[in-house]
Parts: C-alpha cells; sequence; structure tokens
C-alpha cells in the first residue's frame, strides 16, 4: 500500500470496501489496525462512519455487520474481534484520534427512541441532555432531520443500536450470554464505569497532548428526564463542563457518562412517561427481545455494584444532604447514577415487559433483571472473610432509603407480577420456579417490613408535597424552625417516597398498598392455585409411575394406533416425573414464602386451602367449564383458568389425515415419505374399487374394512367449536403402507427373518408365512368381532 501522505482522500476507502469482499475477518483486522496506528486524523475521518457501520451493522438491519451477537466464544475470530473492540483496543484509538480533531457525524432522527424522536420533531427539549442543542438539517437541503454527534458518541450510539436493530442473519441456536456483543458491552462497563479506581485516562494521545471533551451544553438544560431532585443536588460538571483544562479530574467521567445515556436511551427508553401515565400504548411498537433484556440485566447489576462502591465518606453521608461539595466528580457520578439515569426510564421498561411478554418460560429474563435491580445489596462491594447472613445483606439501616426511593418497582411491579401469575401453567415447572423466586425475594427479612414502612411514610396526610419541592430547611432568622434529626430523617423520608410515586403515578395517582385488603385478597387466591397445581403435579405423578410399573417389556413390540393421536398431545420434558418433583418442591417453598411475607397463621392457610377443588379421581375425567355455542363448545374464563393451571383438559385427538402427520422419532423419515408415495398412487388408481369392497356387506367386505384405512366412523367427542366442514367430510377406504415405516415394525419383521434363518427358512419361505399369519389374524377379527358388536 501506497504511502498515507501520497493518497487521494477517497483512496483508503475504496481499498477497504474492496478488501471487505475478498479478504478475511483476520486480515481486514490486521489491516485495520496498521491503518489507525499510521494514517491521519484527516484521512481516518473519511472512513469512519463507513467502518462503524460496517462492524455494528446499518440502523436498518439490511447490513448485518460482524454480527458480533451472533458470534460466540467458540468461533475462531472471537478474539480477534473482542481484541479489535475492547476499551484500549484499536477501534477505541481511532475514535480518540478523531475526537481530538472534534469531527462530527450524522445519525438520522428517524433511528433514535420514539419517546425522544418525538420530542425533536414536536421541537421539544428531550429528557436526555445528550441530545440537546444537535438537530439540524443536512446541507444538502433534504428534509431528513439529523443528530450531530462527536466520535465517541457516534461509537457508542451505533454500538448500543446494535442490540436492539433486527437482523436478517440468523445462525440457529445460540447463546446470547456468551456472544462477542455481550463480552464488549460488560468490558464497556468495567472500563468506563469502574468499581475500582479511576476510569483509565485515553493510553492514546494526539500532537496536543490529550483528547478532548465534548463542547459545554447550556446551562439551563433541565434534567427533568433524570428524576425528581433539584440539579443543585449534582455538580456542574457532571452534565455542563466548558473546558477539560478547567477542571481535569472532570475528564475522567465525561466518557462514563456519555456511555451511559446511550446505553440507558438506547435500550430502555421507548415508553415515555405519559403514555404510561395516559394508559396508552408507545407511540411506535417495540419489543424487547430475550437477548436485549439479558444485556439490560447485566447493565443493572453493574450499576449496582458501581454505586456501592463509593468510598466509606459518601456511604455514611445522607444522600439528601449537601455534604458532598468535596467529593470527586467519579464519586458524585456513583451517588446519582442509579436514581437519576436508570430508575424512570427502566421501571417504564419492565411495566411494559410485564404486560406484553407471553406467558411462557422466556419471561425468566424479565423477571431476573427486575429482582436484581430491588436486590442492590447483592452487589456490595463489601470484604469479609465469609458471606453476610440474609438479614445482614438486607439492612434497614442502609438500604431503607432506597426502598423508599423506588416504592412503586417494588410494589407496582408485584402487583403486575401476581395477576400474571394467576393465568401461568404454574404445574410447569419453569413457570413454578419463577413463582418461588419472586416468594423467595419479598421474603428476605427486613425487606417486608421496609416497603410497609415507606408505603406508610406516603400515606402520611399531613405531608403533602408537591413534585420538585425544595428540600432546604429554614432556620428560625429565615422564618424557620429548628427542627431535631428524627423529625428531619422523617420528613426527608417522605419527600422520597411522595415524590418517587408522583413524578411516574401523577398527583392524582390512586395508590394501591401491596399489603393492602385488596392485594391480599389477590394472594390468597394465587395461594388456591398454587394448591391446585400442586395436587395436579402429585395426580400427573402418580399416573406416570403407575403406567410405567404395567408397561411389559413385549408391549414395546405391540403396534399401538393411540401412538400416532397422541404423537402430538403427548407428554414432554416437562412433564417427566422429575420436573414434576421439582414443581411440587417450588410451589411447597413458594407457599412457605408468601405465608412469611403477608404474615398467614396456619390457621388461615388452613381455611384458604379448604376451599380448593380437589382433583378428579381416575375414571372421573372432568372437561373445562365450557357452554354450548353453534358449532360446539365454547370455554367460560373459569374453563380458560382451568386448563391453564392443569385441572381439567379435554380428551385430545387428531382428526387430520393420519399420513400427513409429523413425523416421529420412532419412524424412518425415508421410508415414510417413499410409503407416503406409493399408498397415493394406489389409492389414486384403486379408491373406487377399495371404497366399493367396503361398502359390501359380506364376509370380503368386512375383511376390506379391516385392513384399509379410513373407513371405521370415528368416535363422537366432546368437541371445542370446529368447522361445519368437518362434519361433512366424506369417509373413503384406502391403503396405508406407514405403519411398515415405524422402527417397532422392521424390529419385528427382522426378528421373524432371524427366527426363520434359525429353522433353515429362506427369505421367500418366511415372506409367505409372515402373509399368511398376517391374512389369518385379519379374517378371525373380521369373523369374530363383527358378531361381538352386533351382540
Amino acid at each position: 500500500m501506497a504511502s498515507p501522505g501520497l493518497q487521494h482522500p477517497g483512496f483508503l476507502l475504496s481499498n477497504l470496501k474492496a478488501d471487505s469482499s475478498t479478504k478475511t475477518l483476520f486480515h481486514r483486522c490486521q489491516d485495520l489496525v496498521k491503518i489507525i496506528e499510521d494514517y491521519p486524523a484527516k484521512e481516518l475521518h473519511g472512513i469512519f462512519s463507513w467502518l462503524v457501520e460496517s462492524v455494528f451493522g446499518s440502523l436498518d438491519g439490511v447490513l448485518g455487520g460482524w454480527n458480533l451477537r451472533f458470534l460466540q466464544s467458540r468461533c475462531n475470530d472471537f478474539p480477534l474481534v473482542v481484541d479489535f473492540l475492547k476499551p484500549s483496543g484499536a477501534m477505541m484509538k481511532l475514535v480518540y484520534k478523531l475526537q481530538a480533531e472534534e469531527y462530527k457525524y450524522e445519525v438520522p432522527v428517524n433511528y433514535l427512541p420514539a419517546p425522544v424522536k418525538a420530542s425533536i420533531q414536536e421541537g421539544v427539549l428531550p429528557d436526555c441532555p445528550l441530545f440537546h442543542n444537535r438537530p439540524h438539517f443536512p446541507i444538502s437541503g433534504m428534509l431528513t432531520l439529523n443528530m450531530a454527534l462527536n466520535p465517541f458518541e457516534f461509537f457508542m450510539f451505533y454500538f448500543a443500536s446494535c442490540l436492539i436493530t433486527p437482523k436478517n442473519f440468523s445462525s440457529g441456536q445460540h447463546s446470547a450470554t456468551d456472544s462477542a456483543y455481550f463480552v464488549l458491552v460488560d468490558m464497556y462497563l468495567k472500563y468506563f464505569l469502574p468499581t475500582e479506581g479511576s476510569v483509565p485516562p485515553s493510553p492514546f494521545s494526539d500532537n496536543r497532548g490529550s483528547v478532548s471533551a465534548p463542547p459545554a451544553r447550556s446551562s439551563n438544560i433541565s434534567l427533568a428526564g433524570y428524576g425528581i431532585h433539584s440539579p443543585s443536588l449534582l455538580k456542574h460538571h457532571i452534565f455542563h463542563q466548558p473546558s477539560v483544562n478547567a477542571d481535569p479530574a472532570a475528564q475522567e467521567i465525561w466518557r462514563s457518562e456519555t456511555l451511559l445515556q446511550m446505553f440507558v436511551e438506547v435500550w430502555l427508553h421507548h415508553y415515555s412517561l405519559e403514555m404510561y401515565q395516559k394508559l396508552q400504548s408507545p407511540q411506535e411498537p417495540f419489543s424487547p427481545t430475550e437477548e436485549h433484556v439479558l444485556v439490560v440485566r447485566l447493565l443493572v447489576k453493574h450499576l449496582h455494584a458501581f454505586n456501592n462502591s463509593q468510598k466509606p465518606e459518601q456511604l455514611s453521608s445522607s444522600p439528601t444532604t449537601h455534604s458532598h461539595a468535596h467529593a470527586s466528580p467519579l464519586e458524585e457520578f456513583k451517588r446519582v447514577v442509579v436514581q437519576r439515569f436508570v430508575q424512570q426510564k427502566l421501571f417504564l421498561f419492565l411495566q411494559h415487559c410485564f404486560g406484553h411478554w407471553p406467558l411462557d418460560a422466556s419471561f425468566r429474563a424479565v423477571l431476573e433483571t427486575w429482582l436484581s435491580f430491588i436486590q442492590p445489596w447483592r452487589y456490595s462491594e463489601e470484604k469479609t472473610t465469609s458471606p453476610p447472613a440474609e438479614g445482614d445483606r438486607s439492612d434497614p439501616d442502609k438500604w431503607e432509603s432506597f426502598v423508599e426511593e423506588n416504592l412503586l418497582v417494588y410494589t407496582k411491579l408485584f402487583q403486575v407480577f401476581l395477576n400474571r401469575a394467576l393465568r401461568m401453567d404454574l404445574v410447569n415447572a419453569k413457570n413454578a420456579l419463577m413463582v418461588f423466586r419472586v416468594a423467595k425475594v419479598f421474603a428476605q427479612p427486613n425487606l417486608a417490613e421496609m416497603i410497609q414502612k415507606a408505603e406508610q411514610l406516603f400515606l402520611e396526610p399531613e405531608l403533602v408535597l408537591h413534585h420538585r419541592q425544595p428540600r432546604g430547611f429554614l432556620t428560625p432568622s429565615q422564618g424557620g424552625s429548628f427542627l431535631s434529626s428524627r423529625q428531619r430523617m422523617v420528613t426527608d423520608a417522605v419527600f422520597r417516597v411522595k415524590s418517587h410515586v408522583y413524578s411516574l403515578e401523577g398527583q392524582d395517582c390512586q395508590y394501591k398498598q401491596m399489603f393492602g385488603s385488596e392485594l391480599r385478597a389477590v394472594v390468597a387466591k394465587l395461594i388456591q392455585i398454587i394448591a391446585q397445581a400442586r395436587q395436579t403435579a402429585k395426580r400427573i405423578s402418580d399416573q406416570s409411575t403407575e403406567a410405567a410399573a404395567n408397561k411389559s417389556f413385549l408391549s414395546w413390540f405391540t403396534p399401538s394406533f393411540s401412538d400416532m393421536n397422541n404423537g402430538l398431545c403427548g407428554a414432554d420434558l416437562e412433564d417427566s416425573n422429575e420436573f414434576l418433583k421439582k414443581t411440587h418442591e417450588f410451589l411447597d417453598r413458594a407457599l412457605e414464602n408468601l405465608c412469611g411475607i403477608f404474615k398467614l397463621s396456619q390457621s388461615q392457610l388452613t381455611q384458604l386451602l379448604s376451599s380448593v377443588t380437589s382433583s378428579p379421581v381416575d375414571g372421573e375425567s372432568r372437561l373445562p367449564d365450557c357452554i354450548m355455542g353453534q358449532y360446539g363448545l365454547i370455554l367460560t374464563d373459569l374453563g380458560r383458568k382451568q386448563i391453564i393451571n392443569g385441572l381439567r383438559r379435554f380428551d385430545i385427538q387428531y382428526q387430520g389425515d393420519p399420513e400427513l402427520q409429523p413425523i416421529r422419532s420412532y419412524e424412518n423419515a425415508l421410508l415414510v415419505r417413499f410409503l407416503y408415495r406409493m399408498s397415493s398412487l394406489l389409492n389414486n388408481k384403486f379408491g373406487g374399487h377399495m371404497t366399493r369392497l367396503c361398502s359390501r356387506p359380506d364376509f370380503l367386505g368386512r375383511l376390506g374394512r379391516h385392513y384399509l384405512a379410513d373407513w371405521r366412523v370415528p368416535c363422537a367427542l366432546t368437541r371445542s367449536p370446529t368447522s361445519p366442514r368437518w362434519l361433512d367430510r366424506k369417509q373413503s377406504a384406502r391403503v396405508s403402507l406407514r405403519p411398515l415405516a415405524s422402527y417397532r415394525t422392521l424390529l419385528l419383521l427382522l426378528l421373524c427373518y432371524a427366527f426363520g434363518a434359525i429353522f433353515s427358512y429362506g427369505p421367500v419361505s418366511c415372506t409367505l408365512f409372515i402373509l399368511t399369519a398376517a391374512f389369518l389374524y385379519a379374517v378371525v377379527m373380521a369373523v369374530f368381532v363383527d358378531k361381538l358388536k352386533t351382540q
């Protein structure tokens, strides 16, 4: 390659684009490392936008980039890609080179989160200071509104958007937590939000000796999007740093602040507070994936660890006082990071997930994200020789203020989860585990008491504090009075709780107490459903054990026509005895924890369980609650709940064409397809003859009806609504060769030929013997079975 100084500005970009389709990723990374090291910022500026898009993919999802979300650790390119993109890698060196020259890069406003985009398009200042004073129309005069970002912001925006952009690439099964993207998120969080020490300075420098922070933002920017606190509680240098040289210590956090704001805005800010308060749907439908939620959980866990890594003098001070005048920017940032940056948007994000996520086991990712947020004590960095006791971890003196400032995250989402649990199939071990996990977390020592105390503070009638009311205390000379420290603490706690609830729910909200009578009634209903699910799990487990005990070895060789009907609705892995035992264990412990949380006595529990409907005994297969409709039975709400919780069920059988059922595990796929073609040829050619044969009332007719399929009238079943066309379907005689594709049938034939060989019978003789035996069996069945039916 020619010397950097002698090349045309577009020559480098053209070469890289050509190499992207001809060279492997390994060689491209090697070339990029050398180019970033050797070329000046002016040349690198021309390739930066293209390079970022080629790595992370386009914002519309058409270009997949390097597919970081699907690149697993077992892949050969994994170490190379992670090394190139890590915080101290070559790509970040390029970012810092361009940052020093104050270049700008444009991002279309259309790709910003819906609430941010709506604010900008309406001319309203967005909540996040990151997007202030940025929008402008491009020079070309097009009507597309763009956002001008510096290199670091541009890089982080594309990196964060990579998670939520739908990709056309699919590599089958992959682990979200083992991908290059997940690993890089973890690296960036640990590097820019360190729990020990400070943010490492940029290891790269230009000829001016430092990397410049972004230009100053307007000093009158509102911080409404980051909680209800007064802007004076946060140092101006966190959001409004005029110059790096004016305060060198502030340079350590501008990258941290930018990274966190970008992650929060792109990953969480898809639901506006106004829409939530009006109970409206989001401006643009957005459905997070399980992978998205897992990355959010990683962010939540690290932010708790980051917040808990404050120095002891900061932790010992009340978060509501102004005792942080001499704290470093990083320590001040740690103090406010959760409440100011994350709380509101995470609450809305979780609220949407709780209300819209499918009722399946994938909800576990959402659930664990919520449980991680409400347990900050799990991520404390205290160094002890032995693990702390459960009661010490949730110490009220240390965590009361957090519970008060996040009361709705505990109580409102707990109520939503209860309503969700009422509709879950608790016989499934994975669903039972989720109920157990929630009950176990809320049963931790002191947590229920802290929540109850916070609710009492919110209901204090004499202290009605309005949104954003100042929290200063006046001296007698200023018209106030001296308050005791106890009074000040109570007043401050009341302010925290009320301002938190009012900021999210509005001043006219109707708060439902977690320990009120209304919610206790829902808990009582859940306890009854848990008891019913326990009974159902025990009944299914007993039936499975009995069936396994009664099943002989020879029954495996006996063909069963019910296999074809039960194949689609047979027991899954979750219905095995092992999983049913786990279900019983999880539900027992969940029941115990719920009683502990809501202080239910043994007599109250016995009274609740006495009203539980007992499971039907063997032989009393009862249908779900239904009403008769025009075409059959229609489930009622009670019937749906009975099916969801496994209490009752319909006798489901396959009613379609048996020849077109999915290939079973006990069938040979090639034989099934081949024999289906043979059967179709025979049926198409001789179908009329076979139908006339089966219509005869004599012995030949009975013999034909025994061998030819789909002639017998199906048994009358109690069905849910069906199409009248099914009732009018005509029966026709036909040959079905599919049973010959069963491994059991093939094994029986193999054994017959083996026994024939032992007694010196050849293949032809064995075949004739088998056909003769089958014919005689059919004759006996045709003669005696029909006689028994007539009697």
